[in-house]
């Protein structure tokens, strides 16, 4: 695998040029993508000599900060990992197969190289105490075990940079690289590293105040909404007995061969397998689609492919005896489409079983974060299924409790999304709302059950 290099430089004169050549020295694939920050003392014009194929210099007009050089060497890579590396002699680039080993095994999304469980110079103990406050703060606000945040050595999938939205400018965006990730869910590892830690009048630049920089940025990425969608299917995973629930109105219509359209993150999924002979999980997201291939890999039954139920051509080489669609087609402007290839996937007399969202007077600002194009009303659905070649043999509500809850977050508080402690305790509750709250024919919720038969 290429791997990209990027190497953030400011007044580096006396390391620079012994850095490139060990870097050069690697017997990797790699592209070298050096940012100077405006130096003054000559750093510039020794990397200027030192250009080749192998190397693209940028400047900066003026020095900015680790943060900016950062985010401007991402803008450039060409590899599928990526290595940040210092401009100076504090880390070996001959240990580079250490940090991307278990990316390019596919086990790791991003890796750190640690710099307290490998063999390293003694160097200041109020830094050491800094570090380990900070990885206090990392670890309690996003429920990790962090040991190393601010190490200059960490390699990632390039497709994970998409997902970095970063700003700091400074030594911050050690901080708030950390928090994205570990908000976004990615698989992060530590591997021991070799350090030789320089002291500041060798050069050394962080200070005391970048502490509470990288504080700053770990309360304030807690704090900030990230991706509401990723969000919404972490915390719907982790509700066993909700997910248990939706599955039990799916089982009784499970065919021998199943096709379910937006696995997402496998929340359904994992019930599925046991029940049939062949199930196929698709999504469009490719990160959920790598995630389900490694969740269900090993599982013979099991078998994950691309599709975009919207598109014209949104089909697969087989067909099925059953299609399950659970909170997707709200998402799609055309749904008439996604309707009919969701019938071109069944075999005559399959079924589909759909479940989305139910009446339009709840649709709020929960919906709109969701990216809901509507919610939908059930004569309305009816009549979209009977367009598309599907024969409705049972439509019903699902969740009255749950509509309170929608219509005081989304529509009175206009909040973006459930709050964890709500969904929790919602999830705890279920048994009893279900025994409190029966299903009955007459009744709304907050969700549409359909299962249709596909017509010759």
């Amino acid at each position: 695998m290429k791997i990209s290099i990027i190497i953030p430089a400011y007044n580096e004169r006396s390391t620079i040029s012994e850095l490139i050549r060990r870097v050069r020295a690697v017997p990797l694939e790699k592209e070298v993508i050096v940012v100077d920050d405006a130096s003054t003392d000559g750093t510039w014009e020794i990397l200027d000599q030192l250009s080749g194929e192998d190397i693209r210099l940028l400047r900066n007009s003026r020095n900015r900060g680790k943060g900016y050089c950062l985010r401007k060497g991402f803008q450039q890579v060409t590899g599928e990992i990526v290595i940040i590396q210092d401009a100076d002699l504090e880390y070996y680039p001959d240990e580079y197969p250490l940090l991307i080993s278990l990316i390019s095994e596919g086990k790791a999304d991003v890796v750190y190289g640690n710099r307290f469980i490998g063999a390293h110079r003694v160097f200041y103990f109020y830094h050491y105490l800094g570090n380990r406050l900070l990885n206090f703060i990392a670890n309690f606000f996003y429920n990790t075990n962090l040991s190393d945040l601010m190490t200059g050595y960490k390699a990632f999938r390039s497709d994970v940079l998409k997902h970095l939205e970063l700003r700091a400018d400074g030594f911050g965006v050690e901080a708030e690289i950390t928090a994205q990730l570990f908000r976004s869910h990615f698989r992060v590892y530590e591997v021991p590293i070799s350090y030789d830690g320089r002291e500041y009048d060798e050069g050394k630049k962080i200070s005391f105040l970048d502490f509470f920089r990288s504080v700053y940025w770990l309360i304030r990425c807690r704090l900030e909404s990230g991706d509401v969608e990723e969000e919404t299917l972490s915390r719907m995973r982790a509700l066993k007995n909700y997910n248990q629930w939706l599955f039990r109105q799916i089982k009784p219509h499970l065919g021998k061969r199943v096709i379910e359209i937006g696995s997402g993150i496998g929340s359904i999924s994992k019930f599925l397998a046991p029940h049939v002979e062949q199930v196929e999980l698709t999504d469009i997201n490719e990160r959920y689609l790598e995630y389900l291939r490694k969740r269900f890999g090993g599982d013979p039954r099991v078998s994950v492919r691309r599709l975009d139920v919207a598109a014209e051509d949104g089909r697969l080489p087989e067909l099925a005896d059953t299609v399950i669609c659970s909170n997707v087609i709200e998402h799609v402007q055309d749904d008439g489409t996604a309707l009919m290839n969701i019938r071109r996937l069944l075999l005559p007399g399959g079924k589909a079983v759909l479940i989305v969202p139910a009446l339009k007077r709840l649709y709020g600002s929960m919906d709109k974060r969701l990216g809901h194009v509507r919610r939908y009303e059930k004569r309305e659905l009816e009549q979209k299924l009977r367009k598309a070649g599907l024969k409705v043999t049972k439509i019903y509500f699902l969740n009255r409790p749950g509509v309170g809850g929608w219509l005081f977050n989304g529509r009175i508080l206009k909040r973006s999304s459930v709050p964890v402690f709500q969904s929790k305790l919602f999830d705890r509750l279920l048994p009893v709302l279900r025994r409190l709250y029966p299903e009955q024919p007459n009744q709304t919720g907050l969700s549409l059950v359909v299962v249709a038969v596909a017509e010759s």
